[in-house]
């Protein structure tokens, strides 16, 4: 059995080990995701697990922000060489990676035991908690664009490449074959594998579950797909856009919502079958989401791909079926037996999942707490609107420019109500040694200097 159930830390149960060990694991790793949407790990032998989740292991602070250009650590007044912090793992999501692997996500804690402030995954435990109590539960069901380079980042031949096409399936049927069966083992839901629209391209859909343990799926996705392309001679580009002026990356993320057994999101006269919070959920996303910009797709690498036309969601609006509004909703019915839910098309690779998820879902919060009307509809491509109608619709545009979306951060009292300033202080200041150091760049050199930046 590969998912091992919650485990207590203390005293550490020595069957646990047992089975494990049974299971051929030797090693241990844990992970946690910085502001710059960095996968840092620790690793200890099996027979430390117990350790590892409490007390946990020392981390310096400057983990949070180390910047994506491998050298970087943006330090600041809350932040320095002095210091120390806790990673403990959750037991209760430890996996089995296979030849000998284990992995288990973590969250930072400080020396006295307290929860630290800027820790991601304890940032999105808050907001699932806020939705407990006000007494709506949500599912989040992410999706995982990806590339395969070279091991050096290099293209890889795609002569016979399609959009969507059965030969990119048959040239790495392997791969193919190998992620699903990995994915298998370890527990993970993958719903759809498939080419996707860019050479070399796919991307991965993965099973709704609560918030925290959906983005802990997309990090163990990754690693899978990571670990399975190594021994291919090739590796996965994350970067939100691997060659300039081609394809980009998304990092979609569909969620649902219920209040007791009643979804929000359908079986309501409301249009769509949206209920009156579920309308009012999906405008405060609306509404907040330029100022959420720098967390969904803050590098110095998103803007070049929140562009109109490039299914990015770079206009500011809400359609059915609508692949180029930032929120597109999905209906129930008898495609969709999962029922209604919304997807947030503005999500790239670079982003922290769980920052991003705690960004959307707090959003939909604080639309229902206040009661916000939903905008009306766009039934349309939204570059095929005037100016004018534009404008009579509330349609902005996503920014292009890292240094407006960052600001539109910092500056954003209701993101910094929901995901708290230590964190949002730690996105802006790794985001803005990007904008300093390579802003300037042009969109062919940023690309390639970035392009593996994300791997893992």
């Amino acid at each position: 059995m590969a998912v091992v159930k919650a485990v207590a830390a203390k005293p550490l149960a020595a069957a646990a080990i047992a089975q494990l060990e049974a299971d051929g694991v030797a090693t241990l790793i844990g992970t946690v995701v910085n502001a710059a949407g960095l996968i840092l790990a620790k690793t200890v032998p099996l027979r430390r697990m117990g350790v590892f989740a409490d007390p946990g292991l020392g981390a310096s602070p400057v983990w949070h922000v180390f910047a994506i250009d491998q050298s970087g650590i943006v330090f600041g007044d809350a932040i320095g060489v002095v210091g120390d912090q806790r990673i403990r793992i959750d037991l209760g999501a430890l996996r089995i990676l296979g030849d000998g692997l284990a992995w288990a996500p973590g969250n930072f804690f400080n020396q006295n035991g307290a929860a630290d402030p800027y820790c991601s995954r304890g940032a999105l435990g808050r907001i699932t908690d806020r939705l407990s109590d006000a007494g709506i539960s949500t599912s989040v069901g992410h999706e995982m664009e990806f590339v395969l380079v070279g091991p050096d980042g290099s293209r890889l031949p795609s002569h016979l490449w399609a959009q969507y096409g059965l030969a990119g399936v048959l040239e790495f049927e392997g791969f193919v074959r190998d992620v699903i069966n990995a994915a298998t083992a370890s527990g993970l839901a993958i719903e759809q594998f498939h080419p996707e629209y860019g050479a070399n391209q796919f991307e991965i859909s993965l099973a709704a579950q609560p918030p925290v343990e959906a983005a802990d799926a997309l990090v163990l996705a990754r690693i899978i797909v990571g670990r399975v392309a190594r021994r291919y001679g090739m590796r996965v580009s994350l970067s939100p856009v691997p060659f300039a002026g081609e394809v980009g990356s998304g990092a979609h993320q569909h969620f649902s919502m219920r209040r007791e057994e009643t979804p929000l999101f359908s079986d309501s006269d409301g249009i769509n079958g949206l209920t009156p919070e579920g309308a009012s959920a999906v405008a405060g996303l609306l509404t907040g989401l330029p100022e959420a910009q720098g967390v969904l797709a803050g590098s110095v690498l998103s803007g070049q791909r929140m562009q109109p036309g490039h299914w990015s969601g770079a206009s500011v609006c809400w359609g059915t079926e609508n692949r180029e509004a930032a929120v597109r909703f999905i209906v129930g019915g008898i495609s969709n037996p999962l029922g209604a839910n919304v997807e947030v098309k503005v999500v790239d690779p670079s982003a922290n999942p769980y920052l991003a998820t705690a960004a959307i879902l707090g959003l939909a919060l604080d639309g229902i707490e206040r009661g916000l009307k939903l905008p009306p509809e766009t039934t349309v491509d939204p570059v095929t609107l005037t100016d004018a109608q534009r404008k009579r619709s509330g349609i902005v545009t996503m920014a292009e420019n890292q240094g407006e979306a960052v600001d539109a951060l910092d500056r954003s009292a209701l993101l910094r109500a929901i995901l708290g300033d230590a964190i949002v202080d730690s996105v802006v200041a790794v985001r803005r040694y990007e904008q300093k150091h390579f802003g300037e760049l042009s969109a062919e050199d940023v690309a390639d200097r970035f392009r593996l930046a994300w791997s893992v």
